[in-house]
């Protein structure tokens, strides 16, 4: 997908959908803000920023249930999926995946992460994928890791959502300056 003719205009046009779902009411902006929404903060489409990469299915030991904490305290349990090494401006970084628990062949997995970006450009909290899976031409389970279409969690924008954090494998030491940023001119 990434490099593909039309790869820069299908995220736009994803990103402009969600704005308008936003901007319909039926997001995560309170009711009162909605008259000052003008749609969200990108970084630029970026194909480097799309990678194909291989799922390393988790040890039957790790894959049953894995807790993540929340910004409320909570905790919310998944199962850990399985990793994904994608190969960064600073070298290769391994992501684990989660889906929700008793799924057996998702075809989304959740990517929690946070980066160098966290609190400043975006979202201090993190940001969210949620990434297709595929199978390869010998079979191989493929994950779309695509930061263009990383995002806010809900909690971001308003109280009252609960939203899971990170884990400590997933936070990366560098930038990931694609997908969802936060407004103004910070970034």
């Amino acid at each position: 997908m990434n490099g593909a003719p039309g790869y820069v205009e299908a995220v736009q046009d994803f990103r402009a959908r969600k704005d308008a779902h936003f901007a319909a009411g039926q997001g995560p902006i309170d009711p009162a803000g909605l008259a000052d929404f003008h749609g969200l903060s990108y970084y630029p489409p970026d194909p480097a920023w799309a990678f194909t990469a291989a799922l390393e299915p988790a040890p039957q030991d790790e894959s049953a249930e894995f807790t993540l904490e929340t910004n409320t305290g909570e905790q919310r349990t998944m199962a850990r999926f399985g990793r994904v090494t994608v190969e960064l401006p600073g070298g290769a970084r391994t992501l684990s995946v989660f889906s929700p628990l008793g799924e057996e062949a998702p075809a989304r997995v959740f990517i929690p992460f946070r980066d160098a970006t966290s609190g400043q450009e975006t979202y201090g909290a993190g940001r969210y994928l949620d990434a297709p899976v595929g199978r390869g031409e010998a079979g191989e389970l493929l994950v779309q890791v695509d930061f263009n279409m990383a995002y806010h969690p809900y909690c971001a924008y308003s109280d009252g959502w609960t939203c899971p954090l990170p884990p400590s494998e997933n936070v990366l030491g560098e930038p990931v300056r694609a997908g969802e940023k936060l407004p103004g001119p910070q970034a």
